[in-house]
């Protein structure tokens, strides 16, 4: 997608795939074609999206190299097997010398492409960590986007918390900071990194945060900026938090204090 895309429409971005995909429940494919109507990088964006989709389901796809790779990658590794032949051998063979006799034994000329594209999807491949922020991003987007803040609207802590029980495998602190300038909204269950994770939604100003909180091994705190919204996590008594917003940085930190504060209160 282009940088003006992403720019423009950063929301819309995340449905996309969802929606080529036919990932979407009824209320956000009805949303998604409305913009699709008004948008014309999006319409483009989504037919190279399909295009895309199109060449790689196809059966038998071969991609020939040039034949001038394949000629330096065959006189590259014949320099590489006459370099190392030299050296003595220790008792055991290197991993990267049987690697390499693998390779060698491979026929190139149907391989390379695969080798290369393996290795390109390897090294652009994202990070576990960022694959987890664009969830809780889309989390955070959808759930204004679909007017599905909460599925138990209260200012009342002692009726959300209870609230979760049964719903999810571990009981989620819940203090309504109201008094510190972030108002309890309610809650609901979420699925974020392949589980059920509870969210707690809060205001600042009018601005929505939501809290993201699930089981997990105490990891190191990190403060983070995707697309305008700040992100914050840290952990605390066996269990992770993801706090992310639109409000300004020095909002969510102080958010972040008053809610560790009143967790161990």
């Amino acid at each position: 997608m282009s940088e003006a895309q992403q720019k423009s429409c950063p929301e819309w971005r995340i449905m996309l795939h969802g929606f080529v995909d036919n990932e979407l429940d009824s209320v956000h494919t009805a949303q998604f074609e409305d913009h699709l109507a008004i948008c014309p990088n999006c319409r483009a964006e989504m037919e190279r999206v399909r295009a895309v989709r199109k060449i790689i389901d196809q059966d038998g796809i071969k991609w020939k190299p040039p034949e001038a790779l394949r000629a330096q990658v065959l006189s590259m590794l014949s320099f590489e097997q006459a370099a190392v032949s030299s050296l003595p051998l220790p008792r055991q063979v290197p991993v990267w010398r049987r690697i390499l006799d693998f390779i060698r034994q491979w026929s190139f000329v149907p391989s390379l492409a695969a080798l290369g594209a393996g290795a390109f999807l390897f090294i652009n491949a994202p990070s576990p960590a960022l694959l987890l922020q664009d969830q809780i991003m889309a989390s955070h987007v959808r759930s204004m986007m679909a007017d599905h803040l909460t599925d138990v609207l209260t200012s009342d802590q002692h009726t959300v918390k209870p609230w979760f029980n049964g719903k999810i495998d571990f009981s989620p602190p819940v203090s309504d900071l109201a008094k510190g300038g972030f108002p309890l909204i309610g809650g609901r269950v979420d699925y974020i990194g392949d589980r059920a994770v509870a969210a707690l939604v809060y205001r600042r100003h009018g601005h929505v945060i939501n809290l993201f909180i699930w089981p997990a091994a105490s990891a190191a705190e990190t403060t983070t900026v995707d697309d305008g919204y700040n992100m914050k996590q840290w952990s605390d008594g066996g269990l992770v938090f993801w706090a992310i917003s639109d409000v300004a940085a020095g909002d969510l930190a102080e958010f972040e204090t008053l809610f560790r504060a009143a967790a161990k209160g």
